[in-house]
């Protein structure tokens, strides 16, 4: 992206326009249909969510808010038991190396469950519960396959646009999907 691309696309990010969140799909849906894709049905991530799944199944949504106000609760503490069992997970050391390797074009990688509870991630989310957003609810919730592309944004603390990228986790074995991942892309790097 040369600078004119860039600076008009701050312009328009200003402005509100959500013509411009688009301006990156085609890019982006090629990405997850490719790259992403490849690691969303990779033997590690779908071993990972069937495991939690299993977990999880019987959960009701009061353990699921209790897991994610837990999970709030040790975000601004130094004990972080239940944020650290999660990080040190082998899946989360696993997309932390993607990230790692990718040039910085991921800026962020979780996957969730069926519950769209976090299963691992490359860094810390702000809630352990994913299921009442989009970002779950329009991947899984609506199969395999299924891609969402969100919109651009700009972070606050980079200062670099980026936008959410996240699809279904699909059981290889039956065709159904059985989870979510997201990616953060960001979108300087395409």
């Amino acid at each position: 992206m040369n600078f004119r691309t860039l600076a008009c696309a701050a312009g328009l990010l200003i402005a509100g326009s959500p013509a411009f969140a688009n301006e990156f799909e085609a890019e982006l849906t090629a990405l997850a249909n490719s790259q992403m894709a490849e690691i969303a049905g990779s033997d590690i991530v779908v071993a990972a969510v069937k495991a939690r799944n299993t977990e999880t199944a019987a959960f009701d949504q009061a353990q699921i808010d209790a897991l994610d106000t837990a999970w709030r609760s040790e975000l601004d503490s130094n004990d972080q038991p239940m944020i650290d069992e999660v990080l040190d997970n082998e899946l989360s050391l696993h997309l932390l190396d993607i990230q790692d390797s990718s040039d910085g074009l991921f800026t962020e990688i979780f996957v969730m469950d069926a519950k769209g509870l976090n299963v691992g991630q490359s860094d810390v989310t702000s809630d352990y519960w994913q299921g009442d957003e989009a970002k779950w609810q329009d991947t899984y919730g609506k199969g395999a396959g299924a891609i969402l592309i969100g919109e651009l944004e700009q972070d606050d603390s980079t200062q670099l646009l980026q936008s959410q990228v996240s699809l279904s986790i699909t059981d290889p074995d039956s065709g159904e999907p059985i989870g979510a991942i997201t990616f953060g892309v960001n979108v300087e790097k395409l």
